[in-house]
């Protein structure tokens, strides 16, 4: 069988992947792909949250560090997994209207 999803390293979840327009698929492979979704979907904020402790100690280092491309170091690995935080919530969100408006159709 063909998966709908594939594995984004970065966000370190499932992501949509569906290469087919979406109209096309039979209706019993749209509400198996919904049915996924909102299972990865509920994940998301267990993901953010272990990202959220990351940052947490990476900010507690940098609040003790004294090397100052140490700290740099520290500000940009933080900056990055914001940024992971930030893109996990936009498909959190993005992606819960799509499955409404898809699921009432």
């Amino acid at each position: 069988m063909y998966t709908y999803f594939k594995k984004d390293k970065r966000l370190g979840i499932l992501i949509p992947h569906v290469e087919t327009e979406w109209s096309q698929l039979d209706n019993n492979i749209q509400q198996d792909i919904l049915l996924q979704w909102e299972q990865i979907r509920g994940s998301i904020p267990d993901r953010i949250k272990e990202l959220e402790q990351i940052i947490n100690q990476k900010q507690h280092a940098l609040n003790h560090e004294e090397n100052f491309s140490v700290c740099c170091r520290l500000n940009s690995e933080i900056a990055d997994t914001a940024s992971v935080i930030n893109d996990l919530w936009l498909w959190y969100r993005a992606n819960q209207e799509l499955s409404a408006e898809r699921s009432h159709t």
